[in-house]
This record gives C-alpha cells, structure tokens and sequence, in this order.
C-alpha cells in the first residue's frame, strides 16, 4: 500500500531513512525543514505488511525514491510521478532510479552518473589566506550566473527559489571569493540537517580557474559545517575532481545517478 506521509509518520519515517542517514540527506534535511504539508513539498510512503518499506519525497519539480531492502514500488510511484506537469527532475540511488528508465510518461532527461562521497574528518583541511565571504539573499542572481555559465552544470528551472528558499530555511549556505567585483568561486551546501550537509555548486569562473580559488573556498566551507559536528557529502563523476575530494577527507560510498 502506498500512502502520503504526515506528521503522525514523522518518527517512522526518520528512523526508516536514519539507516543510510548519509544517502538519505536530502529527504531527512527536506523533512526537517520543511514538514509534510508544504506546497512544494510532499512523501509518500510504501507500506509491506504495515511496515515501511519505501519512501519518495517530490521537492518542487524533484523527485527521490528510497528503499533500503530492493522492494522499491516503481509502478506506484511512477503513477504518482505522472500527475506532475512540466520538467522533472529524478535521483537518488543508482540501481533504484535506473528501474524507472523507459516507463511511458515519464520524461527523464539527460542521465548523469556520479560518484556518491562523504567526508567525517577535518584531519585533511588547511587554512587559506582568501577572503571569502559568506552570501545572503543578495548575493543570489549572481552566483546563479556563475552556476549558469559552468558548462557541466544543468540549471533546474527553480533554481533561484529554491537557493533563495536554502538561504532563508538554513537547509544551505554559500561562501564565495570576490575579485575585482565579479564572482570568481563559490561553493554551497544543500539539505542540510542536523546529521550532514550535501557540498553542490562548486564551482569557479573561467578567467580564475587553476588558482586554488575552489579549494580555498571549499576548505572553508567544510570547516564551517564540521565544527558544527555534521559529516559532508558530495557527488562527483570527474576523477581528477575526485582525486582532489580524496585528499580533503572523502571516501566513496555508493554511486547516485541524476535524470535532469
């Protein structure tokens, strides 16, 4: 049976994904800072002999379905995908969202597979002589056009409300460097909840790359959120960025793929 979870659910659900806390960080920081009866945000659960057994969280135009057993429901939550119009945007663990590839309605876009990492140590970070700054809402529309002008990157059509709405909630932060008034670097974290923080946006203007603006900026930024006692995550599919991931602390855990 499948069903749309609510508050009453709250401890059953967060005990459920607590199990792979570190691939779950975005449904459990959504549920933490955002509830079950928003707008752009809903859960549904499947429920095998009334016990949980799967969730799918849709957050605005996105989707994420999780099980931890490989019971996952693909028919049932591909009806309820369907019922939503426009651009969608589907990820999560790469053997569970690979069995909805070819079902009729849904339009999954260009596929990206990546390596899924997480950080639990601060032992690999130094101290950078950057000025780096932390952004606020004013800072948004242009970090956006930073983000808009990576090649590798593929802007969600909500990008701005939902980086704005990251800022407001606290589920994200964003530190940059600045030079000569244009953003030259930034890195951002996202869904972050009281457990871990997602490290996405890395990124650095093409007239400033190969300066260790990035690394400056991400050595920052990790240390920021770890003092706070949180481990790091992060998705990565280039090796050489890896590589460098590696000597900051990350250790590969599973691989994720991404349909936008």
């Amino acid at each position: 049976m499948i069903r749309k979870l609510n508050e009453r659910d709250n401890e059953i659900a967060m005990k459920f994904l607590m199990e792979e806390a570190a691939l779950n960080l975005f449904i459990i920081g959504d549920i933490e800072a955002f509830g079950y009866e928003s707008d752009f945000q809903e859960l549904w659960g499947f429920f095998d002999d009334d016990e949980l057994s799967a969730v799918l969280l849709r957050f605005h135009n996105s989707f994420i379905p999780y099980t931890n057993n490989g019971r996952l429901p693909v028919k049932g939550f591909s009806e309820i995908i369907k019922n939503y119009s426009g651009k969608i945007f589907l990820s999560g663990k790469s053997e569970l969202v690979e069995q909805f590839e070819g079902i009729p309605g849904i339009d999954l876009g260009k596929k990206q597979i990546t390596y899924f990492a997480e950080c639990t140590t601060d032992s690999c970070l130094e101290e950078t002589d950057f000025d780096i700054f932390t952004a606020g809402p004013e800072d948004v529309d242009r970090i956006i056009e930073l983000r808009a002008s990576i090649e590798e990157f593929f802007p969600n059509p909500n990008a701005r409300e939902i980086f704005l709405q990251s800022l407001e909630s606290g589920t994200g932060r964003t530190y940059y460097i600045e030079i000569d008034g244009k953003m030259a670097a930034s890195a951002s974290t996202a869904a972050e909840n009281s457990r871990s923080a997602m490290i996405v946006g890395v990124c650095t203007h093409k007239e400033y790359r190969r300066k260790g603006l990035a690394s400056a900026v991400m050595q920052k930024l990790f240390k920021d959120v770890m003092d706070e006692g949180k481990l790091l995550c992060l998705f990565y599919d280039n090796p050489e960025a890896g590589r460098i991931y590696k000597r900051l602390g990350f250790t590969d855990i599973g691989m994720w793929t991404m349909y936008r």
